[in-house]
């Protein structure tokens, strides 16, 4: 199929809950390096999402009842999907993401690479467990199993729209819950995309992931139904706005927020090494990475080298939209004016400009910014403060490793980091106290590859959990039995029991215990 009937068959696929409830509401996906039309797609409004929930609601009991295994069948054959049209899907995300082709390859493949894990994971995480009942109940059978929550709602974002929605959407369904799914606004043919291949997959079960497509009402709307469980990626702002709307229906939410990451370059560091992760940790994706890193903090031991191989390198890139690019344009044009403003910002507070700047040479054609490096950028600035989420880095010269960490930390974001050092002790105890959800050492973005860790945020970054064992958990509620084997002598639990009884348990408890102080 070509990518032009591939992408008339996703806008159909998008429009098909509206089918069922009649809109006139449409909106256009463009292609963020041409302004060429991508797809028309409904806007779905209240009642369209209510029915789509209410499809998802029911098919989430066939879905849950296939069991662990059947459920992994299926979710083979989905991955097996999409890793055979990984070019057509990558197409499409280089078509209306802006990311080189294979940029685009990379983000499907972490993606296939979470679904297979979630899948062959899910009943040793969530499946039913003996567990000790202790003293006091130990007539009893104690159990512990992880029931899926009904109907997840995803909604994701625009910056990584496979893999991201992928790390909700792939864990819920392998925890037994049917998916709604909410992408971008900038996005929506990807999304559709996705769902358009469940359908094709596992049609037997395909109202178990759904796609509702539109604007800032949707997701509402999709908060109000309610779901289950509601899994958002975005900004801190938005997030905080869907927190209030999911208030209204106490709906648990998962928060993927943003970041404002920093590196630290101790003494010791493979300064070329360091280098080439935090010129690729900042500009790859345009900047648009929300574990990407924004600052460095560099000990006044490497700082010179390390901004002389960093200017080297960022020399080479060139952003575009031909496959010689070294990455793409600003998928939505309104961040370009947040980047110009924290560049200007930090010019104007003094900071030294090595490449790009606040002036028109730094943005060379409609929607594209050239990487910026900026040194000696005040902390008060919003250069350092705010996430940018734009292909620029700051680096600072600083004493130590220690002084690094405190200026990395001093920050209301938590999500990654890195840390580049010799020292394996010293990398370890930098990581542990850096605050954040995730840090690597000498690489970065490297936890993110890894579908046993979990991925998340502190501060404004966010909370909960994908990824993971805790990424299975979070679209589950924990569910005790217990069991009485036998009956015991006297019950406790009975106004039966007794007069001495409680007498007699206070001994007991003071001969086990007691003793420690």
């Amino acid at each position: 199929m070509s990518l032009a009937e591939q992408m008339d068959t996703v806008t159909d696929d998008a429009a098909g809950t509206v089918d069922r409830h009649d809109t006139s509401q449409t909106f256009e996906s463009t292609d963020p390096a041409t302004g060429a039309v991508v797809g028309v797609f409904p806007v779905h409004d209240a009642d369209a999402v209510a029915e789509t929930v209410q499809r998802a609601r029911a098919a989430a009991e066939a879905w849950g009842a296939l069991g662990f295994e059947g459920r992994k069948q299926k979710l083979a054959a989905y991955r097996g999907y999409l890793a055979r049209r990984m070019h057509e899907l990558a197409d499409l995300v280089h078509r209306e993401n802006g990311k080189p082709h294979a940029d685009a390859i990379l983000e499907i493949t972490l993606a296939v690479d979470h679904l297979a894990w979630a899948a062959g994971h899910a009943r040793k995480a969530l499946g039913p467990r003996r567990v000790n009942p202790g003293l006091i109940a130990a007539n009893h059978a104690a159990y512990l199993e992880y029931q899926p929550l009904g109907v997840i709602g995803v909604i994701g974002p625009w910056n990584y729209p496979v893999f991201t929605p992928m790390g909700s959407i792939a864990y819920a369904l392998a925890a037994g819950n049917a998916v709604v799914f909410k992408p971008s606004e900038h996005t929506p043919a990807i999304g559709a995309w996705l769902a358009a291949a469940w359908r094709a997959a596992v049609p037997e079960v395909a109202d178990a992931f759904q796609v509702v497509t539109g604007f800032g009402d949707t997701g509402a709307a999709l908060c109000r139904v309610p779901v289950d469980k509601i899994a958002f990626t975005g900004s801190a702002p938005t997030g905080k706005k869907v927190m209030a709307t999911c208030a209204e229906t106490l709906t648990p939410v998962l928060m993927e927020l943003g970041g404002k990451d920093a590196m630290i370059v101790d003494d010791d560091a493979d300064v070329v090494a360091a280098a080439d992760a935090a010129v690729w940790g900042a500009m790859s994706n345009a900047g648009q990475t929300c574990i990407g890193i924004e600052r460095v903090y560099a000990t006044s031991a490497v700082y010179d080298r390390f901004v002389a191989e960093v200017t080297e390198q960022v020399r080479k890139l060139r952003p575009g939209a031909d496959d010689e690019a070294t990455y793409g344009p600003m998928t939505m044009a309104s961040q370009i004016d947040v980047v110009k403003r924290h560049v200007q910002d930090a010019a104007t507070a003094g900071a030294r400009v090595v490449t790009g700047g606040p002036d028109a040479d730094a943005f060379p054609g409609e929607g594209y910014v050239a990487p910026t490096v900026l040194l000696d950028v005040p902390e008060d600035s919003s250069a350092v403060k705010e996430e940018t989420f734009g292909p620029t880095l700051t680096i600072t010269r600083v004493r130590d490793a220690e002084e690094a960490l405190q200026r990395a930390n001093d920050t209301t974001y938590g999500l990654a980091g890195s840390i580049f050092s010799a020292s394996k002790d010293k990398a370890m105890d930098l990581a542990r106290r850096m605050r954040s959800g995730m840090t690597s050492i000498n690489s970065v973005l490297t936890f993110a590859s890894v579908p046993a860790l979990p991925f998340g945020g502190v501060g404004d970054s966010g909370f909960g959990r994908i990824h993971g064992e805790d990424g299975l958990k979070e679209f589950t509620r924990a569910k005790a039995i217990t069991r009485q084997r036998m009956p015991l002598p006297v019950n406790l639990m009975s106004f039966g029991r007794p007069e001495k009884a409680a007498d007699a348990l206070a001994r007991v408890m003071g001969m086990l215990h007691g003793r420690h102080r």
